[in-house]
Order: structure tokens, then C-alpha cells, then sequence
């Protein structure tokens, strides 16, 4: 049962070691107090701004709820509308029988391999993604049970103080994602990205036909849960500060895929199918800026190439 909406505009993750901040996240930090210490109305649009260039975890939470809508711009009545949600969170069914037993195992595995990275309690999150996750199943019983639900539940697990703030992020994410498939399916998407990689990378693509590389297994991952499953969490983390401060991401994440597949294109390439496989399944850690910098400018070529617009808004 969640507890009572807090009011503190602070988030910190149990288990994690703390270290002073560089300079850099201390000025960003300034930026983000300016905005969130607002007593009337919160810059959105300020927010995805300062967003772009990173989130301090400890405000991760907080501000990925305003990118989010989870929580609203107009705080006149922020206490009631989050009374409200925590409300009509406590009442969910969180019993599911048959998925609860699928998260518990997805989670213990996810926890081992995360446990290098001190970001998640394992006493307290396998609790955690299984109330969510049940809740978010039993609520929309048109969605089907991924295991990948897990990894996608993670990073809110990690930067939210409250379950119910966790299953209301859970939530927007996965609808969005859940839409996005209704109009454009998993197999016209892959289909289109394994096009682009052809176009701008011929060599690697075909590397990956003479390794028998199952293209479908990877790209298809890649693109159903914004890489939630591959990248390790930091990665993670930085990626969706990006994400959720542009309102188009999910078109954006292709060429984020892309630019990936061209940063490690050296690598790849002196590695045999099975070691591929392993590579593409568990992507090394990565400096998300460039990767991110380099997914527009891969948008710009592939609008070059096909003298079509390719709608990201940033």
C-alpha cells in the first residue's frame, strides 16, 4: 500500500554511494532549483532544456515526473491532484498470480546483474516491480506481459521515492510505447531501420549476413523498449533524461540505435557471431551525448538520402 504523496521535491535511491558532484552537475543542479522551486507554475520547457545536458540523480525523479505530465505545470492544486493519484493507486488489484511469479524471476535475474551498479535495493524492488507491474497488467489487460517490463520499471524504480510515482511514469512510458506499435508495428519498424543501416553502414550489414547474425533477434529488442534491456543503467538513465525532454523520442530512437551500431562499427567487426550477439544483447557503457549528437546528424543523412522529412522534435 503506498504511503502518503510526499511533498519534498527530492529523490534519492536506497543503496547507492554518494560522492560530492563535479562542478558541471553543480551548476546544473542551480538551474534545476531555480524551476523547481517555483511556488505557482514549473517551466516545463526549461526543464526539457536543461534536460538534454543531463539530470542530477538525486532531482532525476522529480523532474522526469513534469517531463512526463505524471506531474502538473500548475501547482495550485498539486496536493489534491497527487492525493488524488495516490488514491486511485492504493485501490489497483496488485494480485496477479500468473505474472507476479514471471516478474520475480525476471527481477532476480535483473538484480544479479545489476548488483555491480548499487542502484537498486534488492530487499526492496523485487516488491516493488512485481506491485507495478501486476497493477499496470491487471488496469490494461490489452497489453501483453513482457519480461522486458522489468528493465522498463528499473530506472523509475532507481529515481522514485514512491511506488505510486513509479507505477505513474511505468505507466506513461509503456502506453506510449504500446500506441507507437498500434501505428506502426514491430516488423514495418525493423524493417525500415534495417534499411537505414544498409543505406549508411553497407559493410557492417553485411558483415552481419556472413555471420548469420539473426538481425531480427537484436534490432527488434532494440527498438520495442528503448533499449532499456541492452545498455547497462547509467546508460540507461542518461539516455531517457534526453528522451523524455524531447517530445518526439520515440521517433528520435531509431537513429540513436544507428548512431550506436556506428560507434561500435570498429569494434564489430573484428568480433565473430557469437561474440556480436553478446556485444549487441549487452552494449558496453557509452557517452550518450555524442551517441545522441550523432543520431541527429545520422537523421539529417538519412533526410538527405531519402529526400524525406524525418519528424524529430527537439
Amino acid at each position: 500500500m503506498a504511503a502518503s504523496p510526499p511533498l519534498s521535491s527530492s529523490s534519492s535511491s536506497p543503496g547507492r554511494r554518494r560522492t560530492s558532484p563535479p562542478l558541471h552537475s553543480a551548476l546544473l543542479r542551480e538551474d534545476y532549483d531555480e524551476v523547481l522551486e517555483s511556488e505557482v507554475f514549473i517551466d516545463v520547457n526549461r526543464l526539457r532544456k536543461y534536460a538534454r545536458h543531463g539530470i542530477p540523480l538525486e532531482i532525476r525523479g522529480v523532474v522526469w515526473k513534469y517531463l512526463l505530465g505524471v506531474e502538473k505545470s500548475d501547482r495550485s492544486n498539486e496536493f489534491t491532484q497527487r492525493k488524488a493519484r495516490y488514491e486511485a493507486y492504493r485501490e489497483i488489484d496488485k494480485e496477479n498470480v500468473e505474472v507476479s511469479k514471471r516478474v520475480r524471476g525476471e527481477a532476480t535475474r535483473y538484480l544479479a546483474r545489476a548488483k555491480k551498479d548499487n542502484l537498486l535495493d534488492p530487499h526492496s524492488a523485487p516488491a516493488i516491480f512485481e506491485a507495478v507491474i501486476c497493477a499496470y497488467i491487471n488496469c490494461n489487460n490489452h497489453v501483453e506481459y513482457s519480461p522486458s517490463f522489468v528493465q522498463v520499471c528499473a530506472p523509475f524504480v532507481i529515481t522514485m521515492k514512491s511506488e505510486c510515482d513509479v507505477y505513474s511514469c511505468f505507466e506513461r512510458l509503456v502506453n506510449v510505447l504500446y500506441e507507437s506499435s498500434l501505428d506502426n508495428n514491430i516488423n514495418k519498424r525493423v524493417a525500415q531501420f534495417l534499411s537505414y543501416f544498409r543505406t549508411l553502414m553497407p559493410e557492417l550489414y553485411d558483415y552481419f549476413e556472413e555471420e548469420e547474425l539473426d538481425v531480427g533477434e537484436w534490432a527488434s529488442s532494440w527498438l520495442r523498449y528503448l533499449l532499456a534491456k541492452e545498455l547497462p543503467i547509467q546508460s540507461v538513465l542518461d539516455l531517457w533524461d534526453v528522451y523524455f525532454a524531447t517530445p518526439d523520442y520515440v521517433a528520435l530512437h531509431p537513429f540513436v540505435c544507428l548512431a550506436i551500431l556506428r560507434h561500435l562499427k570498429d569494434s564489430l567487426e573484428d568480433l565473430e557471431q557469437s561474440e556480436i550477439r553478446s556485444m549487441l544483447l549487452r552494449l558496453p557503457k557509452m557517452n550518450i551525448s555524442r551517441i545522441v549528437s550523432q543520431a541527429y546528424n545520422i537523421r539529417s543523412e538519412i533526410q538527405a538520402r531519402y529526400g524525406t522529412i524525418v519528424s524529430v522534435r527537439a
